[in-house]
């Protein structure tokens, strides 16, 4: 005995069907969105644009359906949607340390333990190592030191109190990074051995020969 579906439940079927393929192809669209977005994350004013229209179309979605259509399905995904717009993470202007090195011109950048630059409070730096200057910045990227590759003259590290410290002289200048913690020898010889590679070889000092006596 064979039975025949109704139509309700067909199209019941036939609607399933549709949001399944529509869940899948929406699914698809945001794993491909989602180097564009981190891309949009770092303009504020875009970033803030996209939270607000994410915003107004999930609210879009919780009322319309249910003045309309009554269907509750996309007024789930509407609530998603504004919530997702209402918990995304603020902006993210901040430029990458590969962006940076690009900019300065850096061929390599090491770990540059903290650095207390005058009387300001010690802050941590990364050394941007290029052929005329080493860049010491902070965590935001801003200048604490400039140091000219041509006037330096050593790099050293040494062993005080629990600490590892790099030494940096040049002309008439000393710079001390302090490092701790369990890799602190590793990254203060990694940073001697950065700095050395590009510092100029000091010339040979030839003896001067005297003048014959008459």
């Amino acid at each position: 005995m064979s039975t025949t579906a109704s139509p309700a439940e067909t199209q019941r079927e036939g609607t399933g069907v549709r949001l399944r393929n529509a869940a899948i192809g929406a699914l698809f669209g945001i794993v491909l969105l989602i180097p564009k977005l981190l891309h949009l994350r770092r303009n504020p004013r875009t970033w803030m644009l996209f939270r607000i229209a994410l915003g107004f179309a999930g609210a879009a979605l919780v009322v319309l359906p249910l003045g309309l259509w009554n269907n509750w399905l996309a007024s789930i995904a509407g609530l998603a949607l504004f919530l997702v717009a209402t918990l995304l993470p603020r902006a993210k202007p901040d430029t990458t340390t590969d962006e940076k090195a690009r900019e300065l011109g850096a061929f390599v950048v090491v770990n540059g333990g903290r650095y207390q630059p005058g009387n300001a409070p010690p802050a941590s730096a990364q050394l941007f190592v290029g052929a005329e200057h080493v860049w010491a910045l902070d965590a935001h990227f801003q200048p604490l030191l400039v140091i000219p590759v041509a006037d330096m003259t050593s790099a050293r590290v040494e062993e005080f109190d629990s600490r590892w410290l790099v030494h940096i002289r040049w002309a008439d200048h000393h710079a001390e990074f302090v490092y701790r913690g369990i890799f602190a020898e590793h990254l203060a010889r990694v940073a001697e051995s950065t700095l050395r590679s590009v510092m100029r070889p000091s010339l040979p000092v030839l003896p001067q020969r005297r003048a014959a006596s008459a």
